[in-house]
């Protein structure tokens, strides 16, 4: 939701970061593959117990999200670097809640369970949205250029790194949160599901 909002005031200076790296020779798809290393190690911190570590990895890693589609921009999108984005995107997302499910399984196993369920769930609606939007020719930079059609909804990527940061700042609160999080992400599901009835409904 907030996405559309802050991409004015984030791509002017990671735009500047990207054209940079583009020119000491760093492709996107390293700078991908970083941010998710990046993030696996967030995960790798909060299981061991270190949520804080965890923090300051999840925040390098999205760092590092931002700048591959600024280097991409700086040189050329490709479809390569839109689907290793994409599909490290979605193995970040799953980690982190995975993190605090092995760091306390006890208290945290059911509602880190649900949460990776809605993020499958959501998965499935960003996806279809997008591959018939595709089919169609539909684009959109709303959230800035991107190699797919990217679909918002109520929870888009800064609302997850909101959630993702409390979860670290207060991680005995992480099965609450968790659980809101998860039906507001199951919201953000219905609604794209709503907009593809709309879009999509009744065309060939």
């Amino acid at each position: 939701m907030l996405d559309r909002y802050l991409r004015p005031l984030i791509d002017p200076p990671l735009n500047w970061l990207g054209r940079a790296l583009a020119r000491a020779g760093i492709g996107a798809n390293a700078v991908t593959l970083a941010g998710l290393l990046l993030g696996l190690g967030a995960a790798l911190a909060i299981a061991w117990g270190a949520p804080l570590v965890g923090l300051g990895l999840i925040l390098a890693s999205r760092l590092a999200d931002g700048l591959d589609g600024a280097v991409a921009r700086a040189t050329r999108l490709s479809d390569l670097g839109g689907f290793l984005d994409i599909v490290a995107d979605f193995i970040f997302y799953a980690a982190v809640p995975l993190g605090f499910v092995l760091a306390d399984p006890g208290a945290n196993a059911v509602a880190g369970a649900a949460l990776i369920a809605s993020f499958y769930v959501n998965a499935a609606t960003f996806l279809g949205f997008s591959i018939l939007a595709a089919k169609r020719g539909l684009s959109t930079e709303a959230r800035g250029r991107k190699s797919w059609y990217h679909a918002g909804g109520l929870l888009e990527g800064s609302e997850t790194i909101a959630f993702f940061l409390a979860f670290c700042l207060w991680p005995a609160a992480f099965a609450p949160l968790a659980w809101a999080f998860a039906a507001l992400t199951l919201v953000t599901a219905a609604g794209r599901v709503a907009q593809a009835a709309a879009e999509f409904g009744g065309r060939d």
